[in-house]
């Protein structure tokens, strides 16, 4: 019986050199084409590092981009306003969305009449004054907000007033301005002609002074006024109780 072992080479005897697989070279354009996908894989893959290392920030952090001023001549009320009062100048402004228009002071109730019936602003959402003490021609801008339902539409109209001018009522337009013109010539000064009944709606009679001027003082004026004194006693101090003071009278 014979003993087959595998035979294996003596050890000074070298094994059979494996051949290499004979590879074509590249081209010109291959090359080109390698080097690129590369490059653009370590592009992408840089952008995605990158991308992940940046947190997005929450809202709240995120420095507001403030809107800027935009020509409104084209607004539809612009145009049916301008149409309506031939040689009348006014400007036309939207910020944010919000068109104003400034209009002549001594045209506002033409203004407003024409608005309302002809374009349908049906509410006056408010009525306010802005004390500019800086500004040499027109101190005050008298401020109106319009709505309209249909679209909720709000329009701004301003007027440019000074110091020693009034204005006339928008009261017999909309009922609403009633105690806003009243509140707005309590605390600025401006006088509403043909209100109904323009007299301090927050302040008193005789009071000295109009709250919302700049030049009013910060720290208030000394009135002269007192409020219960019999409970309050002037200058401060513990409150007198009413009932303590008829007890000790009864007694």
């Amino acid at each position: 019986m014979s003993d087959d072992k595998p035979t294996t080479p003596p050890e000074d005897q070298p094994a059979a050199e494996e051949q290499a697989p004979e590879t074509t070279p590249l081209s010109h354009e291959e090359k080109a084409a390698t080097i690129a996908e590369a490059k653009a894989r370590a592009a992408a893959k840089k952008a995605a590092e990158a991308a992940q290392a940046e947190e997005p920030k929450p809202p709240w952090e995120e420095k507001p981009v403030p809107p800027d001023h935009e020509d409104a001549a084209d607004d539809a009320d612009a145009v049916a306003l301008e149409a309506e009062m031939t040689g009348v100048v006014f400007a036309a402004d939207r910020y944010a969305g919000d068109v104003t228009l400034t209009v002549p002071a001594d045209r506002i109730q033409i203004v407003c009449r024409f608005l309302k019936r002809d374009c349908d602003y049906k509410f006056l959402v408010d009525l306010t004054a802005i004390d500019w003490p800086e500004r040499e021609e027109g101190r005050f801008d008298v401020i109106y907000w319009l709505h309209r339902h249909d679209d909720s539409k709000r329009l701004r109209l301003r007027c440019a007033l000074a110091i020693d001018a009034s204005i006339d009522s928008v009261v017999g337009v909309w009922k609403t301005a009633d105690w806003m013109e009243r509140e707005v010539y309590d605390m600025v000064g401006i006088v509403f002609e043909g209100h109904p009944a323009l007299e301090r709606i927050l302040t008193w009679e005789g009071f000295n002074g109009h709250p919302l001027r700049k030049d009013f003082p910060v720290e208030g004026i000394d009135t002269g006024a007192a409020i219960y004194p019999d409970v309050y006693p002037p200058g401060g101090g513990p409150v007198v109780e009413e009932a303590e003071s008829e007890e000790g009278g009864a007694s």
